[in-house]
């Protein structure tokens, strides 16, 4: 199995920057994209962007100019530099990963993590 793991949420005013990180675990026998998601209260849960493991960037319109997504793949770690935060960025932020494990080499992108808060609030 493949476990993430996020970090780094936290109460910034507008504004101000964060950064993410997720970092993978567990029986990893390779990692294609990594991505990062975001729901709102009430909201569905919405692409933030995607980077590939040879570095191929997708973003959100909402997010282009703002956010960065990069990747360590030594450390099977993924980030999420947030600039220019804005009140409509507040939601949960969640890693997901498209990844082979040991136990079966089976390529799944289901693997999401436990979530962390991102609150823009003056």
């Amino acid at each position: 199995q493949v476990r993430l793991v996020e970090s780094g949420g936290d109460l910034v005013q507008p504004g101000g920057s964060l950064r993410l990180s997720c970092a993978a675990s567990g029986s990893i026998f390779s990692i294609n994209a990594m991505g990062w998601y975001r729901q709102a209260p009430g909201k569905q849960r919405e692409l933030v962007g995607t980077i590939t493991n040879g570095g191929r960037l997708n973003y959100a319109d909402s997010v282009k100019g703002r956010f960065t997504i990069s990747r360590d793949n030594a450390k099977n770690t993924v980030y999420l530099q947030m600039n220019g935060l804005k009140p409509e960025d507040t939601a949960a932020y969640y890693c997901n990963a498209a990844a082979r494990s040991y136990s079966d080499y089976i390529l799944r992108d289901d693997y999401w993590g436990q979530g962390t808060q991102v609150t823009v609030s003056s």
